[in-house]
């Protein structure tokens, strides 16, 4: 997500989510939606009745770089417009991290529940929505507040899933995938049969956009990342070449795979080096579009570059979208649930991770955790352990054994 001074929704790391469920081989991750393919885990929703009055369970930062707790809290009634949700998977973003370290660009009050994307059914609806209904799978965006059993939106902040979306994938949608629509699509504008190269391709947001551009928009894609296990996975997920920059110059990579051509498009959140690098691999009327700095470093554009190939260089801050242009915010989410039900996307999931796991999961510890029958890793940002990136800064140190 960025560094506190980054665009909005900007990584480079793998993706992750938190759920609430138990474990249950003879149902889908839905209940009731189609199913996974034969072996994969399967998790069965807790299921809540509209209006039980029972309380329901979040992750609270009470205190900043200090552990979460999980706490129960009393439902609070829903307003005319507003929809309460019962939330099945919620993701797990950098942004959250750096929430919770005081370290975001928004800081909400204390205590507050991270989350800022999810997928769950429709418990209960107030009197003025028209959108959606009870029982209905829908994804969702907050600011913050959904990593939690319920969350209550209002109806504009809600997508319905289509039929053959289940939930799972559903909740891979928003951020990611949102963001690498709004850069490739709407931002780039991105053609069949150009070159992209993407940053930090290994990330969430370097995956999708490889998804996107891959297989919606036909670009060729050339994926940049700090090791040959993540230029192998973005490999795998579609890129056509790979560049393991640190390994040398990335703007020497590129050259050696396409002469003095230059890419065509350059979707970026790392910021620093990186992006200079690959600002200066553009081609005539390249376009680079910045989405974050997960580096920690934000490179000053060197305004010559721009002048002597015409070059376009523009930003993403996807969240920003939902106050000052909804109907593309609001596309570029309906274009990822349209691309998802007919299968020309395919969100990668890293791990799933029970609720009150949270805390194992961002202190990234480099040892093997399971939930249900997910086999979850250490995961990187930016080249670095999450572990690295959340202890090094004092917030949730490992927990030794035996501890709760």
């Amino acid at each position: 997500m960025a560094t506190a001074v980054g665009g909005l929704r900007g990584r480079c790391f793998p993706r992750a989510w938190l759920c609430r469920c138990e474990p249950v081989p003879s149902l889908s991750p839905t209940g009731s939606r189609g199913g996974d393919a034969p072996g994969t885990p399967v998790l069965a929703p807790c299921c809540r009745g509209a209006g039980c009055g029972r309380h329901y369970r979040a992750a609270l930062c009470t205190e900043l770089k200090q552990p979460l707790a999980i706490e129960e809290l009393a439902p609070r009634p829903v307003r005319p417009r507003q929809v309460r949700v019962d939330v099945h998977f919620c993701g797990v973003n950098f942004a959250d991290i750096l929430v919770c370290l005081g370290q975001y660009q928004e800081r909400p009050h204390l205590p507050f529940t991270p989350g800022m994307e999810f997928s769950g059914t429709v418990l209960e609806t107030g009197k003025d929505v028209s959108t959606v209904k009870e029982g209905d799978g829908v994804i969702g965006v907050s600011d913050f507040n959904s990593m939690a059993e319920e969350y209550i939106a209002d109806q504009k902040a809600l997508w319905k899933i289509p039929e053959k979306v289940i939930l799972r994938e559903a909740a891979c949608l928003p951020v990611s995938y949102g963001t690498a629509i709004m850069a490739l699509e709407h931002r780039a504008c991105t053609q069949p049969g150009e070159t992209v190269l993407v940053t930090a391709a290994a990330g969430a947001t370097g995956l999708a956009v490889i998804d996107v551009a891959t297989n919606v928009l036909q670009a060729k894609v050339i994926a940049a990342a700090g090791s040959e296990e993540k230029c192998k996975l973005a490999m795998q997920r579609g890129a056509q070449s790979s560049v393991n920059y640190s390994q040398g110059s990335l703007k020497e990579a590129v050259k050696k795979l396409l002469g003095n051509g230059g890419v065509d498009v350059v979707i970026d959140t790392v910021g620093g080096h990186v992006f200079l690098e690959a600002l200066r691999s553009l081609a005539w009327e390249g376009r680079i579009v910045v989405v974050g700095f997960s580096g920690g470093t934000i490179a000053s554009v060197p305004a010559n570059l721009l002048l002597l190939k015409n070059i376009s260089a523009m930003g993403v801050y996807w969240g920003r979208y939902r106050d000052q242009n909804f109907p593309v915010f609001s596309r570029s989410l309906s274009s990822a649930l349209q691309y998802c039900q007919q299968g020309r996307i395919q969100p990668h999931i890293g791990a799933v991770f029970k609720l009150e796991e949270v805390d194992r999961f961002f202190a990234g510890q480099p040892t093997e955790l399971w939930c249900a029958r997910w086999k979850i890793r250490p995961w990187e940002v930016g080249g670095r352990d999450w572990g690295d990136a959340a202890t090094s800064q004092g917030l949730w140190k490992p927990r030794t054994a035996g501890s709760h």
